[in-house]
């Protein structure tokens, strides 16, 4: 299986706190990263599927199966990378012209987010000594041991971009759109040289260039705010134009060229379209963004009102559930394959569907200890100053 505030409601400029190294409150940024977050843990949720024959652990993917691979169109990285991208923004406005601020604001942030990271390899290299020793066979628990780090690509690609944000904030207030049109050109770029000139190794620069699209409009979103820009003029309409194209386009390549219909990796796939990302996936970045911005106000309304209680429990947890949902997922199918020794629902049929409900209870219970115990990790001693996924990815 490949994986891949009380706020208010949209003011002109988002309030600022005393503490230069905090980002501002925005509630649509708060929405945007709770439902990214929850999405991509109910996507990662969806893809259990594994077989054990007392000898080995075959590790597929649930979506790989029957219509499957429409769902893998709802994923929701862009969003994260969207609210990172503002967050980073929001905290440039407070600290780039204060000599030093910006980079131990950045330093402070990497350090924090190093802790979670830190405290779950170790409880995982504890717990692959103890399950060895126990005598769960070899080759299932290396398996599932190698899976655990492969979310935290995200945090590698969030540090390099967050570094280059003052770089952004500065392309976009000199050059606008301009600098938009670069920044979304230079993976789509590669991407045809990739295919068209055989650049296979340069595809994977494209780690970097294609998640600075969603994380650029994110800085774009924020500065504009910060420096009182109003809206433009039937912005609505150019954002749902914008979404539409880029969606068709998408398809289009997906239809004519190399590219799998499926957004993420599958097994025995010859190309993923995640790693790297790949130009169908750079333009569905666009389109999610572009649609998250047409339901903006929406969105922070809900999260000052109805949605703030799951934006706020998600907020002081993200980073706890990003890295620990997987591990929830694994304890629970690992209990039921490899202890009980009772094989998985066919993926995609009546009784796997009708499991869903079931299934999603006990990871979320099992994620719900597992938040218990580690979500401490997730608060700096210092204060926690902007240093969590958190405060990377909502401006909290």
């Amino acid at each position: 299986m490949t994986l891949t505030t009380p706020v208010p409601t949209a003011p002109a400029t988002p309030a600022r706190t005393d503490d230069p190294g905090r980002a501002p409150r925005d509630g649509f940024v708060d929405a945007v990263r709770g439902l990214g977050v929850v999405a991509v843990v109910l996507l990662h949720w969806l893809m259990a599927d594994a077989t054990w024959d007392g000898t080995t652990l075959q590790i597929g993917n649930a979506l790989a199966h029957g219509a499957g691979w429409t769902v893998t169109w709802l994923q929701t990285l862009p969003l994260l990378f969207l609210a990172a991208g503002a967050a980073a923004a929001y905290r440039g406005s407070r600290t780039l012209g204060l000599p030093g601020r910006w980079w131990r604001a950045l330093g402070g942030s990497v350090l924090g987010a190093a802790r979670p990271v830190v405290v779950l390899l170790g409880t995982w290299a504890l717990a692959v000594a103890v399950l060895l020793a126990a005598g769960v066979p070899d080759d299932a628990v290396w398996r599932l041991a190698r899976m655990v780090p492969q979310p935290l690509w995200f945090l590698g690609v969030w540090v390099v971009l967050v570094a280059l944000a003052p770089l952004l904030v500065r392309a976009w207030r000199r050059w606008r759109w301009r600098a938009a049109a670069v920044v979304v050109a230079l993976p789509l770029v590669v991407d045809a040289l990739r295919f068209g000139a055989g650049l296979g190794d340069l595809a994977w620069a494209n780690v970097l260039l294609a998640w600075a699209v969603p994380f650029g409009a994110g800085v774009a979103y924020a500065t504009d705010r910060t420096d009182g820009r109003r809206a433009v003029p039937r912005a609505k309409t150019f954002l749902v134009g914008a979404a539409l194209v880029a969606l068709a386009a998408a398809v289009l390549l997906i239809a004519l060229g190399p590219y799998p219909a499926s957004l993420v990796g599958m097994p025995g796939a010859e190309i993923s379209n995640l790693a790297p990302p790949t130009a169908p996936v750079v333009l569905h970045a666009v389109a999610m963004v572009c649609l998250a911005l047409t339901v903006r106000r929406p969105l922070a309304r809900w999260a000052a009102g109805r949605g703030r209680p799951v934006v706020q429990v998600v907020a002081r947890r993200s980073m706890t559930v990003y890295l620990w949902h997987l591990t929830a997922m694994f304890a629970v199918v690992g209990s039921v394959v490899l202890g009980l020794g009772q094989r998985l629902p066919d993926a995609w049929t009546a009784a796997w569907w009708a499991g869903r409900p079931f299934w999603f209870a006990a990871y979320l219970l099992v994620l719900l200890g597992l938040v218990a115990v580690f979500g401490r990790f997730e608060t700096s001693r210092a204060g926690s100053r902007g240093v969590t996924l958190t405060r990377a990815a909502t401006g909290r």
